[in-house]
């Protein structure tokens, strides 16, 4: 999921129409893969945000509120942890994190190939 839409619901001071919006207008842009539309887009795109922000605000209205209200101060301290966090200097006790290249379950065949998923003709 995008990085930049955040939760927008039960929050104290309650989520404002622009909030809203800047969220729907980051959804459209990554679901669309378009960052800025071209003119023919244009109208395809402002629709799909108007949409979005529409049934977004509609759907945030509906939703219970549990729990204590979420405040903005809180969020931008609890992300500000998780990102400390991330930067943290690793030691020689804290194991590395996994290669991403090397991670599942990859094996190779004894041509040194990389085995696993066969081609279709195979699979047929």
């Amino acid at each position: 999921m995008c990085r930049n839409i955040r939760t927008l619901h039960h929050f104290e001071p309650p989520t404002t129409p622009e909030e809203i919006r800047a969220a729907a207008l980051q959804y459209v842009r990554k679901v669309s893969g378009i960052q800025k539309p071209s003119r023919e887009a244009d109208a395809a795109f402002a629709r799909a945000i108007d949409q979005v922000t529409a049934a977004t605000a509609k759907l945030l209205g509906a939703l219970p509120e549990r729990g204590e209200p979420r405040t903005r101060e809180g969020e931008k301290a609890k992300a500000r942890a998780r990102w400390e966090r991330r930067a943290q200097p690793r030691t020689a006790t804290t194991p590395p994190a996994p290669d991403a290249a090397r991670a599942g379950s990859v094996s190779m065949t004894a041509g040194g190939k990389r085995a696993g998923r066969r081609s279709r003709a195979a699979r047929l």
